[in-house]
């Protein structure tokens, strides 16, 4: 397995924890009262979680060497990149450039030669099988 699968799985498990990180807090903040909508807490939170937990699975699977990672990393990248540059024109510019270069970190080293290279290896070797 190339270094570049295990560095984007990295990555990805990384954004994965972050994205669950913010649904507990999320779900603090319900807890205390300090949100004025609980129910927007909560719903909020559960969609953090629900995808944060697939991206952190998906990088953790990457970084383990399963193929099936790939796709739940590729698309986590594609939809950070415009959250990037809406952050970004909304002047949040200290959160939407690292989360911008971080997105596209993740997109070079996911689609690099060895990364693709290694995919479609494993394509070819197992036509039927689930990875």
């Amino acid at each position: 397995m190339p270094g570049t699968v295990r560095g984007a799985g990295a990555l990805a498990a990384l954004e994965g924890a972050v994205g669950v990180i913010v649904a507990i807090v999320l779900v603090v903040r319900g807890l205390s009262g300090a949100d004025q909508s609980k129910v927007s807490a909560y719903g909020t939170a559960a969609w953090f979680l629900i995808l944060g937990g697939a991206v952190l699975a998906a990088g953790i699977g990457l970084f383990l060497g399963r193929r099936w990672g790939r796709a739940i990393a590729v698309i986590a990248q594609i939809l950070l990149l415009p959250v990037s540059w809406y952050m970004i024109k909304g002047d949040q510019l200290q959160f939407g450039i690292p989360l911008g270069l971080v997105a596209l970190a993740g997109l070079v080293l996911l689609f690099a030669p060895s990364s693709s290279r290694w995919m479609a290896q494993g394509y070819d070797s197992s036509i039927g099988s689930a990875d």
